[in-house]
């Protein structure tokens, strides 16, 4: 699958309102179409390059197969609109979390996967659990890389 954003592009830098410096909102994405046979889709984004390992900036599992994308600013709710349910970041939220690094140019990876199936977690999951829940489940995947360092 393949997935972008309007808002920056492949290895770019994240503009800084969707971080912590600004509006703290989750950027638009947009995917295409998931191979058949997908019963949902999960969103995963990441910082690989955090001091203490990798540190989650949003879990979303559960969204509609029909689905092409997200717009902007999706509510930090357990199942906000368009559908699906958000787990916890580990800033100890739910839904987004933008980036925040401490210092230098971090990357943050938006992988959306394609699954054969509905994941049975309760709201508020965590990726560890989320991760364990799509083993043998993932049909596709797809990710989007953007940069982002603080003034």
């Amino acid at each position: 699958m393949h997935i972008e954003s309007p808002a920056f592009v492949e290895g770019g830098m994240i503009p800084g309102t969707y971080t912590c410096d600004a509006q703290d909102i989750s950027p638009p994405l947009i995917w295409d179409d998931p191979p058949e046979g997908t019963r949902s889709l999960a969103l995963i984004c990441e910082d690989p390059d955090a001091p203490l390992g990798t540190w989650v900036h949003w879990v979303y599992y559960n969204l509609p197969p029909s689905l092409r994308g997200l717009p902007a600013q999706v509510a930090p709710h357990e199942g906000p609109p368009p559908g699906g349910r958000q787990g916890l970041n580990d800033f100890g939220h739910l839904g987004y979390g933008g980036p925040c690094p401490p210092g230098g140019t971090h990357r943050y990876y938006f992988r959306i996967y394609a699954l054969d199936t509905e994941v049975n977690l309760p709201s508020k999951a965590t990726r560890k659990q989320l991760n364990q829940a799509m083993k043998g489940h993932i049909l596709s995947e797809g990710q989007l890389m953007g940069r982002y360092s603080r003034s």
